[in-house]
């Protein structure tokens, strides 16, 4: 009789992007690899296109990106930019898809391919980027549920591929990873000791990456058609889709040659058009620039100097572009670190995450093999954000009421943590007290990003001036918890931060059920 193996733990981390996606798993010694798709690639696009016969047959990868040429109404890319959203949606054949839902058809693909070769996926670990507020992030982990992921993390993009570059090479001192990727840029800061890895910052843009260098090209190709035809060179949304596709190519040319050359064919003829490095690098300049004044802030609110950092680490496929590395060599006066495969690094440090995550949280279910391999690594996130709540303290000149917002987790307060203020109640048999969770650095309500609002109810016949203790904590796996304490009944309010802004998670979680009987190709 033949014995049973145990289960083997599958650990992954997933590296959600705006224009590729991969997953990585750890292997029998803790060493992460990519996991190639179906198609044998490492990266994956992260497109979907919706099979025209049926619908319940959703295409994601390079087949989607083909499709979106031949009927583009029916594809979907760049919904990374969108999540967190609760106003956007797709609608196809009737159907109304939300930003989770497409991210999990994404994931859904991963983790189905993955398991083709090695079993049942699980337990995971997926990225965002490090400015990513709760609002995103909450999203991402409904996006991995909806797929079928226990979603048991989330790890800034930057610190997963810091701690990739950590665990590989040898990297020490203060650290800044540049990370422009497809569709978002971060910096942060680090202080790495060899595998022990401290962050000490970060900024970021959401709405800054390749596709924005593409689209430069892309107004680049549509003004050299004007000027010869006086016409419009894109007619339509599969129009679009191709120069889109173009554009990219030619970013990427770019960034190996000093010119690249297309046929364009339009309405109104055809034309060869050649376009030039120093072209391309005077229409990105304006976005070149808002890197490096983000460069500029992570380092004032680290303290330091360019003089002081001691290596800069390159992730995203958009840090091939010569400009980066030049506009990083002239701040910082050496080469950035380009040592490991910049479009992988996430993934593959978001699978360390995993296997760290699960060491410390279900240590049974680590096999030796990785638990060894993984045992000399330590890292020390930080809060990305500012945390705290709206209130209305007396004005010491005025004697009025202000409403402010009130900070009470810090940025960059190093995780996990907790921290917890007294407020008190304003009017005379007051049974109900409005809480606002705010996300941000300004103390006028107006300017910060209020995430969750709850009624608290509170007993009745009381005077005013009641305490409330309210206590924020925030984990390792970036996953952040509320308490509304009324000291004197001991009533409590317990508020796990919510997708949308009226702190309503349930209704993007029934939607994300529908996955379960969609077929991903």
């Amino acid at each position: 009789m033949a014995k049973k193996e145990p289960n083997k733990a599958n650990i992954v981390g997933i590296d959600l992007g705006t224009t590729f996606s991969a997953l990585a798993i750890l292997n029998g010694i803790g060493k992460p690899e990519i996991v190639p798709n179906s198609d044998g690639e490492r990266l994956t696009p992260s497109v979907i296109f919706f099979d025209e016969e049926n619908s319940d047959v959703v295409r994601v990868g390079v087949e989607a990106v083909n499709s979106r040429l031949v009927n583009a109404q029916r594809s979907i890319r760049w919904i990374k930019r969108h999540m967190g959203d609760a106003n956007y949606r797709k609608n196809i054949d009737g159907k109304d898809w939300t930003p989770v839902e497409l991210s999990a058809l994404i994931l859904k693909k991963l983790k189905e391919e993955c398991a083709t070769e090695h079993g049942q996926i699980c337990d995971a670990v997926i990225s965002v980027p490090a400015h990513f507020d709760e609002v995103r992030r909450k999203a991402t982990m409904d996006a991995g549920t909806a797929a079928g992921l226990n979603v048991i993390g989330i790890v800034n993009e930057p610190v997963a591929a810091a701690l990739y570059y950590a665990t590989t090479r040898d990297v020490s001192g203060k650290v800044l990873v540049y990370d422009l990727g497809g569709g978002t840029f971060d910096v942060t800061i680090m202080d790495v000791k060899g595998h022990q890895m401290q962050i000490v910052c970060s900024q970021g843009d959401h709405a800054l990456g390749g596709t924005d260098f593409d689209q430069k090209i892309l107004e680049i190709l549509e003004k050299s058609y004007k000027d010869k035809f006086g016409a419009g060179l894109i007619t339509s949304d599969e129009d679009r889709a191709k120069y889109e596709d173009d554009a990219e190519d030619i970013k990427k040319t770019l960034s190996r040659r000093l010119a690249a050359k297309k046929m364009l064919y339009g309405p109104a003829g055809n034309m060869r058009v050649e376009i030039k490095r120093e072209m391309f690098e005077d229409t990105i300049a304006s976005l070149i620039a808002r890197t490096d004044i983000l460069v500029e802030v992570v380092l004032d609110e680290a303290g330091l100097k360019p003089s002081e950092i001691d290596k800069v680490l390159l992730v995203g496929g958009s840090t091939r572009i010569p400009l980066v590395q030049k506009h990083l060599e002239k701040t910082f006066g050496f080469k950035p670190e380009t040592a490991v495969n910049v479009d992988e690094c996430v993934a593959l440090g978001a699978a360390l995450q995993a296997g760290l995550t699960m060491l410390r949280e279900n240590p049974e279910k680590v096999p030796v093999g990785i638990s060894s391999g993984l045992k000399d690594i330590n890292l020390t996130d930080v809060c990305n954000h500012s945390y705290g709540t709206i209130c209305a303290p007396v004005d010491n000149e005025t004697g009025r009421r202000i409403i402010q917002n009130c900070i009470i987790l810090k940025k960059n307060t190093p995780l996990p943590c907790h921290a917890s203020q007294m407020f008190y109640t304003v009017s005379e048999g007051q049974t109900e007290l409005e809480v606002t969770i705010s996300q941000g650095e300004d103390s006028a309500p107006e300017y910060v990003t209020k995430i969750a609002t709850h009624k608290f109810q509170l007993p009745p016949d009381r005077p005013a001036e009641r305490p409330i203790k309210v206590t924020y904590s925030y984990d390792v796996n970036q996953r952040m918890h509320c308490k509304f304490e009324d000291v004197e009944s001991g009533r409590t309010l317990e508020v796990d931060c919510s997708l949308d802004k009226k702190g309503n998670m349930s209704e993007e979680r029934e939607k994300g059920k529908r996955l379960e009987n969609v077929k991903v190709k």
